[in-house]
């Protein structure tokens, strides 16, 4: 399965009609992945049909209450479902005494294992390493400690190529290696070169998560070449002067980042609760980089269907 992001909530501080707070759901090859929890998060993955129970991993950028307030409610569901297997927290130092102070004063105690991994906002480090995708945390600029997460699929297996396995006789057990990349060592000690044997594997694929930030260029580095990006624009150019004194990012200046940084596709979210129409936001993006969507609630996009820099392929749920 490939990288299918479903977003939950879109909205920023303040909920607005039809805009939660802050979460997202990445269907990956190695299961369901929690990206931020604002309050709400376990009604939205109902409506959205993402099976609470098969969420292995919740990541959370940072310790603002629209994106976390959800968390205890859906751990505690979970638990009231009779979740026995662990799941994994991913987030600021402080995320772990936040859900053992709740346990601890609410006298109730989850069921199930929960185990943290500890992100640092300073510098880029991977969080997560499996034999399909890893994950890496994006250091941001907020009013407390903040990171993006950045998922890459790995190189997938190599294709083998029957007539030429035919050909040399290539013992099954050998095969396997073949499609890591490895060339073939014949019994006369002669070696056949992997591409003689193989095709490219099917291509792989990446989405960068750019939660609350101020305009920071440097970002572009580290997100270059993404095939989706998702990066907050609270606001439009208009209230520039406001994004930057509460350290978030205008519609503009997340297309600034996309443009330097040569994603394939940007997806716009965090939207203030002063804007009635989005659709001023994305039409300040669309001028400096085309290849823009407006993140709503609801809206599930196939990464690996994006078919070209302009035109997703994206639906409603």
């Amino acid at each position: 399965m490939a990288l299918r992001l479903t977003i939950l909530g879109c909205g920023s501080a303040l909920p607005a009609k039809k805009r939660n707070p802050s979460s997202q759901v990445l269907e990956t090859p190695d299961g369901l992945f929690l990206i931020d929890c604002g309050e709400g998060t376990q009604l939205r993955l109902r409506q959205e049909h993402v099976k609470m129970q098969s969420i292995s991993h919740i990541l959370i950028s940072h310790m603002h209450g629209d994106h976390y307030l959800g968390l205890v409610g859906l751990l505690s569901s979970m638990n009231l479902l009779g979740r026995k297997k662990e799941i994994r927290l991913i987030g600021p130092v402080h995320l772990q005494d936040m859900v053992e102070s709740h346990s601890k004063y609410s006298g109730s105690y989850f069921q199930f294992h929960i185990s943290y991994v500890v992100t640092e906002a300073k510098t880029s480090a991977l969080i997560y390493d499996s034999a399909k995708m890893e994950i890496r945390t994006i250091p941001l600029k907020h009013r407390v400690p903040t990171t993006g997460f950045l998922f890459r699929e790995k190189p997938k297996p190599r294709k083998l190529i029957k007539a030429k396995l035919e050909e040399y006789d290539v013992p099954v057990k050998q095969r396997v290696s073949l499609t890591q990349g490895k060339d073939l060592l014949l019994n006369n000690g002669r070696t056949v070169a992997n591409k003689l044997l193989t095709l490219d594997g099917n291509p792989s694929f990446s989405y960068a998560y750019c939660s609350d930030t101020a305009y920071v260029p440097a970002l572009a580095e580290i997100v270059k070449g993404v095939d989706l990006l998702y990066h907050e624009s609270t606001f439009m150019e208009a209230d520039k002067a406001r994004a930057k004194k509460t350290q978030h990012s205008t519609a503009v200046q997340a297309a600034m980042i996309a443009k330097a940084a040569g994603v394939r596709h940007l997806v716009l979210g965090h939207y203030s609760a002063r804007y009635t129409e989005l659709e001023e936001l994305h039409q300040e993006a669309i001028k400096v980089f085309p290849a823009t969507s407006l993140g709503t609630q609801g809206l599930t996009i196939d990464i690996d269907k994006i078919v070209d820099d302009s035109l997703p392929i994206i639906q409603h749920s």
